[in-house]
């Protein structure tokens, strides 16, 4: 059996600098279209609900605020009109609102002016402020002085501990020509609490309505991007052998480049044929001459004639090996090709346990059913048919093919003998074109060289080790074409 040797590794390109897109800012998953659509959708979608929290609770908290702010307007107004002052004395009765006349109920009323030295002196105050229990804030005559007659707002501590919401304003009264300052203040415990429940309500019913939105637009982008994953997967069942066309229909977004996909296989396969039809003319206009000269070169006798012969032989051989090779080549590029790889086992076997028949050869073949091969029949027969027949030329009786598949779109088949094997010095030499490691037994030398021409024009390769049968392992990798 004549060997195979291992061609190497084939050369890796550069690499290639991933361009920059969107998906590079959103980290790895912006490199799938779903999940970029996904996190973008769920950005927005998480601005746009805290936005929106962030604007409900704050409106809720300052309309809550307002209302706070009007009642207080009129505890001054009530205590403006219960006011009687003089440039001697300032007496204020008490107001109709229960809530200040109960000792720390909460709801209070100052009277005061502003002296010369910037301190504010309390003139009277309700009875449900004790004294010296409300604090005034140091910048507050100048705020007042600036916005004479108008109302100021502002936050401070009550006598329990208590956030107050505060109001003042300085007044001018009849009978009196200093101002005076009238400050009201309320307990806004109930409403701080409000809107912490408020907030606290938005917040969680805004949170049920993101994981909701998120889910929809998860289903809706899964839903519209269906067509997208049909045509991936057309398009891979084309690149794997088990369809030769698209042939769904897409919706009007993506069906011209449905067609487009379409175009090219029918200019790739155009372009295969162009190329088998010019191989078949090329080998047509070499073969004609060369066999009148075989034909001539045969008739007559002498050195110049057997030279001829001999000549013209090694060149029809050498013509009809790198014809071989170019009808390869373009078939390679040919998608949609399939081959059940069993069959031609099958085939071969049978062939070749005829051939070798006086020598008794048994061929024994596995090969699973669904196992096929990503290219064209014809050229599997020249592969496995070349190892085969080597592997019965130099075995004693016994041969042996296996094929399966690797799982990563390959397949390997291993053809053994029970011959005597090969040196390890010699498997390289033996697969040289032309090569012969037996004078004695017939042939070109060129089936091995086919095989690895073969093989590399469909991005395969073969290696070459010892059989525990005794003689020589081909192990010969392969496309597989998937069901």
């Amino acid at each position: 059996m004549s060997p195979a040797v291992d061609q190497g590794a084939e050369p890796t390109s550069e690499p290639v600098a991933e361009p920059r897109t969107w998906g590079r800012y959103f980290g790895r998953p912006g490199r799938s279209l779903t999940r970029r659509l996904i996190w973008l959708a769920s950005a927005w979608i998480v601005v746009a609900l805290v936005l929106t929290g962030y604007v409900l609770t704050s409106q809720f908290q300052e309309s809550a605020l307002r209302r706070l702010g009007a009642t207080l307007l009129d505890t001054i107004d009530e205590t403006v009109v219960a006011t009687n002052a003089t440039d001697f004395s300032v007496v204020t009765r008490p107001i109709g609102d229960a809530r200040t006349q109960r000792l720390l109920s909460g709801k209070y009323w100052v009277v005061a002016e502003v002296r010369p030295n910037g301190e504010v002196h309390f003139l009277s105050r309700s009875a449900s402020l004790p004294v010296g229990e409300l604090t005034v804030p140091a910048e507050l005559p100048d705020r007042l002085a600036d916005a004479r007659g108008q109302v100021i707002s502002y936050d401070d501590i009550g006598p329990k501990g208590e956030p107050l919401r505060v109001a003042a304003s300085m007044k001018e009264l009849p009978g009196r020509t200093r101002p005076v300052v009238f400050i009201a203040a309320i307990d806004r415990s109930d409403v701080d609490a409000d809107t912490r429940q408020f907030a606290r309500v938005t917040w969680i019913a805004l949170l049920i309505l993101g994981l909701g939105l998120v889910a929809a637009v998860f289903l809706q982008v899964q839903i519209g991007l269906r067509p997208l994953f049909g045509l991936r997967n057309e398009i891979a069942d084309v690149r794997k052998g088990r369809a030769a066309r698209i042939v769904q229909h897409y919706p009007v977004e993506i069906q011209p480049l449905a067609e487009q996909v379409n175009r090219l296989l029918d200019a790739n396969q155009e372009t295969v044929e162009r190329q088998r039809t010019h191989v078949g003319n090329l080998a047509h206009a070499l073969k004609t001459p060369l066999s009148v000269m075989l034909a001539e070169a045969g008739s007559q006798s002498g050195a110049l004639p057997d030279l001829v012969r001999k000549q013209s032989e090694i060149m029809k051989a050498q013509v009809e090996h790198h014809l071989r090779r170019a009808r390869a080549a373009a078939r390679a590029q040919s998608l949609g090709e399939r081959t059940p790889i069993g069959d031609v086992l099958d085939e071969m076997a049978v062939m070749l346990e005829r051939v070798f028949e006086e020598k008794g050869v048994e061929i024994d073949w596995r090969a699973p059913d669904d196992l096929a091969f990503r290219g064209e029949r014809q050229d599997l027969q020249e592969i496995l048919g070349n190892l085969m027949e080597n592997a019965s030329k130099w075995s004693k009786r016994r041969v042996r093919v296996s094929a399966g598949p690797t799982g990563l779109g390959q397949m390997v088949v291993v053809v053994e003998d029970d011959g005597p094997g090969l040196p390890a010095d010699q498997r390289e030499a033996a697969l040289e074109r032309g090569a012969r490691m037996d004078e004695t037994t017939p042939g070109s030398g060129l089936g091995l060289s086919i095989v690895v021409e073969l093989t590399r024009a469909y991005g395969g390769r073969i290696t070459l080790g010892d059989s525990d049968m005794g003689g020589l392992k081909v192990l010969l990798e392969l496309p597989s074409a998937e069901l």
